[in-house]
């Protein structure tokens, strides 16, 4: 018995989708990020890797595995894709950075601007069930 011939095709199989999401940008493929930024990531890991080592040596080594636990679950914790942003609240407030104040509190909210492309649900979706591969949305046009 013969297979049927099928073609091969994967339903979203391509990095960036052109039709969907735009043509590709070259320059943020070429140019990292900003070396203060990268400085300032590093810093931050390192103030938390510090962190976890003293709680362990004064809590026991239980506590860093429970906050990474609890982490994890405020994490994954988000509403479906559509117009309302998940905020993340649980685990702003868990990791102390809701009393940071960063550009969007005092500029305005990137998703106001007049080129921002609304979110796809559907695709959405689909990206977070596996079905369809690729970003979940545009951010910009």
């Amino acid at each position: 018995m013969e297979s049927p011939k099928k073609i091969a095709h994967e339903i979203g199989g391509v990095k960036r989708d052109a039709l969907r999401f735009g043509l590709n940008g070259v320059k943020s493929d070429i140019v990292g990020s900003h070396p203060l930024e990268s400085s300032y990531q590093s810093g931050k890991r390192s103030e938390e890797e510090m962190k976890r080592r003293i709680i362990g040596h004064t809590y026991g080594s239980a506590l860093p595995l429970k906050m990474d636990m609890d982490r994890q679950i405020l994490s994954r914790f988000q509403r479906p894709a559509g117009p309302i942003p998940s905020s993340m609240l649980g685990l702003e407030a868990y990791t102390g950075a809701i009393d940071d104040i960063g550009f969007e509190d005092y500029l305005n909210d990137p998703r106001d601007s007049e080129t921002f492309k609304p979110v796809d649900f559907h695709h959405g979706m689909e990206v977070r069930l596996g079905i369809s591969k690729g970003p979940v949305a545009p951010s910009f046009m």
